[in-house]
């Protein structure tokens, strides 16, 4: 591939640029730097391609499918895909007049290099010749287009205005780190170091990426130390340079780094911590084994799920341990919250008392008596319902009324709620229904025998028709004790965020699924529960073994989900 140096003074050459003149073209010129051409602004795009790891897509952002099967939990990695699917499909099918174009500057471009002749004849016959050299190159970085049709715009470009701007060389910047053309990177950062002054946190951080894959990788370290002089780094520029270390097997520095990402609370990046399991044998000292140990933690104390790419290295690392002999098998846990393949009993998902104390107290000052709370009810409704659930005994189940009902569109919604809450009735539980005063008023989908035939098998609450009810649910499940369950398919995430640190929002995230219950399934006078899980999704080890719970490569996973599938390691005598 011809070297962008080369291609550069072959450009000058054809524009009859002497060497001295090249030189003088590419020394900064104060003032055209702060002209439209070289604004170094958000009005960039490269900041916005940086932001998005538009440049990591193909390596890391995979196109995922769903997993079959239904009656999973709600909270299963890939449920909410899957219900996106089922809504997605019950929908009518849009017209041609609904749909939208997703791009509407979306043009062809050249399949080989071109000359000057043939890039002015495009850009001539373009919609957008003002802005043409810009637009066709974010068209190439979404294309991956050939470096050297990318180059004969850039000769295009240097002939038409005697230089080439910080935006179109950020741009192919780029498009080398994209197609990992680590020596083209280095020629632009030279070029660029020449022309520029400074340069944006979007090209350092493309710089940074490049460099790290060549012998050139400490200069990658030096960019890093001093983007920490001038702001925050972000956890993606110190995955690159732990990788280069490791690479360059400098252990103590990639180490180094790492911590500098736990102390300013960054999440470390997976490719990050799987070059440090995938570390060359020179380095897998003791220290270094301990320092990996200590990973495993770090993923249990942040409920952090590693990927199938970094499980496959956990296990490798595992496997290689001289004088160990560690297995590890791929698996699942039984709905009774055994491991499929050892058979041991993973941790319960239950909360200790101190825990639940914790959390109880968080809920009741952060969501019931939070700022937010009387936009949603009135202080007399709200006095009423505590009074209401406080003088009666606790509850074994607290059901959001409407939420139930509305499981089914095809029956009459007092009657699907009065099947489910019959149905418990008759197992012996006492519960407490949270509805709406509309529910009251007799009408073809509320009928008056099933409400007063509803107050029989459980004690109701009528809220306000406003009135938003799952404060009231909450308040009234962990009011009665940990043994009380709810049922809703609200997943709660506005609430959960409404508590105070990282810390409370597990154990809530935890008890969540220990105590919510949905409808499985539903048939008039037969609805089928899905019991709540028993046994915690989270990294946990004895000294002979450790299950691992990882997210599949294929199966999409929202914050609000946990994965099914687990890595069990076992140390055989």
């Amino acid at each position: 591939m011809l070297s962008l140096h080369v291609f550069c003074r072959a450009v000058l050459r054809q524009v009859g640029v002497s060497c001295q003149a090249a030189a003088a073209v590419f020394v900064p010129d104060l003032t055209r730097l702060h002209s439209p051409s070289h604004n170094i602004s958000t009005s960039c795009s490269v900041n916005a391609h940086i932001d998005e790891d538009v440049f990591y897509a193909k390596g890391l952002k995979q196109t995922r499918s769903n997993e079959p099967g239904r009656g999973a939990s709600i909270f299963s990695a890939g449920s909410s895909k899957r219900r996106a699917v089922r809504n997605k499909d019950e929908e009518p099918p849009l017209t041609t007049q609904d749909r939208t174009p997703l791009n509407r500057m979306h043009f062809p471009l050249p399949t080989e290099p071109l000359g000057s002749d043939g890039w002015r004849k495009l850009k001539e016959e373009s919609t957008f010749p003002n802005n043409y050299e810009v637009r066709v190159f974010e068209q190439m970085i979404k294309m991956g287009t050939d470096l050297n049709i990318a180059k004969s715009l850039l000769s295009f470009v240097a002939k038409e205005n005697g230089d080439i701007s910080y935006r179109l060389l950020s741009k192919y910047l780029l498009l080398c780190v994209q197609q990992n053309q680590v020596d083209e990177v280095c020629d632009v950062y030279d070029i660029m170091k020449m022309k520029f002054q400074s340069f944006d946190t979007g090209a350092n951080s493309l710089i940074i990426r490049g460099l790290g894959k060549t012998d050139r990788w400490r200069e990658s370290i030096v960019i890093l130390e001093t983007m920490k002089k001038v702001g925050p780094v972000s956890a993606r520029n110190y995955a690159d340079c732990v990788k280069a270390a490791i690479k360059n097997q400098e252990g103590a520095l990639a180490w180094t780094l790492y911590d500098e990402m736990i102390q300013k609370n960054l999440l470390v990046p997976e490719d990050a911590i799987q070059s440090l399991f995938d570390a060359p044998q020179d380095l897998q000292d003791d220290d270094h084994r301990k320092r990996l140990i200590s990973i495993l933690s770090y993923f249990r104390q942040n409920q952090i799920y590693p990927g199938e790419v970094l499980m496959k290295s956990i296990k490798s690392w595992f496997e290689s341990i001289p004088s160990e002999s560690w297995r590890g098998k791929l698996t699942k846990v039984t709905n009774s919250g055994h491991c499929q393949t050892c058979q041991q009993q993973i941790e319960s998902i239950n909360l200790t008392l101190a825990e639940y104390s914790v959390l109880k107290k968080a809920v009741i000052n952060s969501i019931i008596q939070g700022e937010d709370t009387f936009r949603k009810t009135t202080p007399q409704e709200l006095k009423a319902f505590l009074q209401f659930v406080n003088s009666r005994p606790p509850y074994d189940i607290v059901i959001d009324g409407l939420n139930v009902a509305y499981h089914s569109k095809k029956v009459i919604y007092s009657q699907a709620l009065l099947d489910v809450v019959s149905s418990l009735a008759a197992k012996g539980k006492r519960i407490l229904v949270l509805g709406r005063k509309h529910m009251l008023v007799p009408s073809k989908k509320w009928q008056k025998q099933d409400i007063q035939r509803l107050q029989g098998y459980a004690d109701c609450f009528f809220l306000d028709n406003i009135s938003l009810d799952d404060p009231f649910l909450l308040y009234a499940c962990i009011n009665s004790g940990s043994h009380c369950c709810f049922l809703t398919r609200d997943l709660l995430r506005d609430h959960k965020a409404c508590l105070p640190d990282a810390e409370t929002q597990q154990l809530f995230f935890k008890w969540q699924r220990a105590h919510q219950l949905v409808i499985l399934s539903y048939g008039p006078g037969n609805p089928r529960l899905q019991p709540a899980l028993n046994y915690d999704t989270i990294l946990q080890s004895t000294d002979t073994s450790y299950h691992i719970p990882y997210d599949k490569t294929d199966v999409a996973r929202t914050s609000f989900e946990v994965p099914k599938t687990w890595l069990c390691l076992k140390k055989e005598e």
